[in-house]
């Protein structure tokens, strides 16, 4: 909606660095993620979740989330400077609700048929969420952390470089 309603051509006039605007909307993004998990945390242990590990486990599980919703954010912007709308800037974003789905988050991979368990073993959701999974209930997370932190580090990267590369691109929109 920005890029659409001149606030960012009034920014590129301002003596700012131009990627602190997309870096706020990923840090906006990220608070939002952290006030969500706030809320979410304590109704799941009001309705039954219960971990069996101990404060380190709950802040390296929190450590991964960050990590994870900043990663998210990254190529959540770069998908929506790739868009022309506002409308489909906010929907082309929901591509990645389905890796969740596509998973170990809800049944195991070794259930799953040969090109789906494939295609579930080698995405970033499984192993954010074998980790989270092996950090909360106390379970062994075996490479799955360094494969969790390694997506991270690698999605955020390339969410920042397409992100800053489409944004330079772009050209200054006059307002009225």
């Amino acid at each position: 909606m920005d890029m659409t309603q001149g606030i960012i051509a009034r920014f590129r006039t301002m003596a700012i660095a131009r990627a602190s605007v997309l870096t706020g909307h990923v840090l906006g993004a990220v608070v939002q993620a952290i006030l969500a998990t706030v809320i979410v945390v304590p109704v799941a242990l009001a309705i039954g979740f219960r971990p069996t590990t101990g404060p380190v486990s709950w802040a390296t599980a929190g450590g991964l989330l960050l990590l994870t919703a900043f990663a998210v954010a990254w190529l959540s912007v770069a998908l929506g400077l790739v868009t022309d709308s506002v409308e489909t800037a906010s929907n082309l974003p929901m591509i990645l609700t389905f890796l969740a789905f596509l998973s170990s988050g809800f049944v195991p991979t070794a259930s799953m048929p040969g090109p789906l368990r494939w295609f579930a073993e080698h995405q970033p959701f499984t192993p954010i969420i074998e980790t989270l999974r092996g950090l909360l209930f106390g379970t062994p997370i075996g490479d799955s952390g360094v494969l969790a932190v390694g997506w991270c580090l690698v999605i955020s990267a390339l969410g920042f470089l397409w992100a800053r590369r489409l944004y330079e691109r772009m050209p200054a929109r006059r307002t009225g």
